[in-house]
């Protein structure tokens, strides 16, 4: 079981067991059956980026709240460190550098985007709010029926609270930036 694998199937097994909830109630709260659940506690199954939202989302926590752990006073992060979490076929990467906890009610993602990629994301709590800084290629963000096209250089902020789509919009590469606000 590799590292983040291992972090998400002890935050989910440490939150359910705090809360005393069953894998039946967490299941009803995320829509994540409780198989699945089951097999991502035991370190059986690496979830998709679609279903961590889901889990993080039902359980009223930052996504990043699966991948919590405990952090010294000054610590470098190295990219070449960190398991990317993976979506549409691998053209999606998703590299959590830091993870929100609970007295820090955000998180900060560095993602890269093959060219024609798309990443779907389910809706957040109501008031979290996205930034996006782009630093290479160009990032389009689909929210409440628009189009948004950002190019690297420029940023662009939303309230993440419907359902929203990540695209690549260049030939080549993008890579983003983003920030996470859990309002809380």
């Amino acid at each position: 079981m590799d590292e983040m694998s291992r972090l998400i199937a002890e935050n989910l097994r440490k939150i359910r067991k705090e809360k005393k909830w069953s894998l039946d109630s967490v299941s009803e709260m995320t829509g994540v059956s409780k198989s699945m659940l089951g097999q991502i506690e035991r370190g059986e199954s690496s979830p998709t980026i679609a279903t961590l939202w889901k889990i993080a989302t039902g359980l009223h926590i930052s996504f990043t709240g699966l991948l919590e752990q405990s952090e010294e006073e000054a610590q470098i992060i190295r990219k070449t460190e960190i398991t990317p979490l993976i979506s549409d076929g691998g053209h999606f990467r998703l590299y959590p550098f830091f993870p929100a906890l609970q007295d820090r009610p955000f998180e900060m993602l560095d993602i890269e985007l093959d060219p024609g990629s798309c990443s779907v994301s389910e809706a957040h709590e109501e008031g979290t709010e996205e930034f996006i800084l782009v630093y290479e290629g160009v990032f389009l963000l689909e929210t409440d029926g628009k189009e948004h096209r950002v190019e690297a250089g420029n940023g662009i902020r939303f309230y993440a609270h419907r359902p929203h789509v990540y695209k690549n919009g260049a030939e080549g590469r993008t890579r983003i930036c983003m920030l996470i606000y859990y309002k809380k």
